[in-house]
């Protein structure tokens, strides 16, 4: 049963085939922007239940590099476009696309199972039978316009998330980002006062030098690089309302603290509480689009928990249209103002 009671017509059913799917290399420079991103979401995101939040910010770096991706495309191919703040209340300092005046919302799915990832680069063809999601909470209250269109893709790449797996990638000398969530608290304060003389210590024996990631009194992101000694206290001049996060370049061997003289806490870091945020990225498909009320009125729904191509489980109600029937984004691309 669709969402809606409205039937589409004969025309809207073109489907598509493989070679409409758009094969866009995943760089590192798409991964280095996804992980800006994801590190600046860190002040305004929001507590979930459920996936670990190391797990929720890789999304959002897979998600963003799709998202540069596509921009990058239509740069390329000389397509007129338009960047704009993002309509959507819960994601600040995102921007939409919009072609001829109408905003593209991307929806990506990112796969990280070696296995399936590694099947999708070799069979493109296979991701004709996966669904193409949109939340349903995100798709009835994102602030949508009847003529919005919903473009879908899918990225594929590794992750190291293991201390293992870290190991290895470290002595491939492989690029990471290794980054360390601070505490609501410290990252999200209810009152919005200067947090006080920062000081921090590393118990490791040799010098380890980090970022610290955090936001000043006019709620601009801003970061300082500092130096830690071994076992020695030192004290940031910079001063900081929020601190969001802490990056570091190296696995230390002991833990490192941070004291706060506003919070009167001092949170400290074992090196098993760093996460690599890094995706090792191998492709990106751009599937196809549809206008949004044209998904309106053909999705059908997608209950919680329940299995399909890019989840295991899915945590949330979907709608959902096959990705075959979506239409080819050469039509999109061609002529955006003449979307049929």
């Amino acid at each position: 049963m669709g969402i809606s009671s409205q039937k589409p017509t004969i025309s809207s059913f073109i489907v598509i085939t493989s070679s409409d799917l758009l094969h866009i290399p995943f760089t590192s420079d798409l991964t280095e922007g996804g992980l800006a991103y994801a590190l600046r979401s860190l002040a305004f995101l929001q507590e979930r239940t459920g996936a670990p939040l190391a797990d929720r910010l890789r999304r959002t770096v897979a998600n963003i590099a799709v998202e540069l991706a596509f921009r990058r495309h239509l740069s390329q191919q000389n397509i007129s476009y338009d960047v704009r703040p993002s309509a959507s209340f819960s994601e600040h300092e995102r921007f939409d696309v919009f072609l001829d005046g109408r905003r593209c919302g991307v929806k990506s799915f990112f796969i990280s199972e070696r296995n399936q990832a590694i099947q999708i680069r070799r069979e493109p063809s296979i991701l004709l039978d996966a669904p193409a999601l949109v939340p349903a909470d995100v798709h009835v209250t994102d602030g949508h316009a009847y003529k919005d269109l919903y473009v879908f893709a899918f990225a594929t790449g590794l992750i190291a998330a293991s201390q293992a797996d870290l190991q290895k990638v470290s002595a491939k000398k492989l690029p990471h980002r290794l980054v360390h969530v601070l505490p609501k608290t410290w990252r999200q304060p209810l009152n919005w006062n200067p947090l006080g003389t920062l000081t921090l210590k590393s118990a490791s024996s040799d010098e380890v030098m980090l970022e610290v990631h955090g936001q000043d009194s006019s709620r601009d992101m801003k970061r300082v690089t500092v130096n830690l000694p071994p076992k020695v206290k030192v004290t940031l001049d910079e001063s900081f309302h929020s601190i969001t996060a802490l990056h570091i370049h190296h696995m230390p061997e002991a833990q490192i603290g941070i004291r706060s003289e506003t919070l009167l806490e001092t949170h400290l870091i074992s090196p098993f509480d760093w996460h690599n945020l890094w995706i090792y990225g191998m492709d990106i498909f751009l599937t196809g689009f549809l206008p949004y009320e044209e998904f309106n009125q053909r999705a059908k729904v997608i209950l919680p928990d329940a299995q399909v191509f890019q989840y295991k489980h899915t945590k949330t109600k979907n709608f959902a249209v096959p990705v075959a029937d979506l239409k080819p984004l050469s039509r999109l691309f061609a002529m955006p103002g003449k979307i049929k």
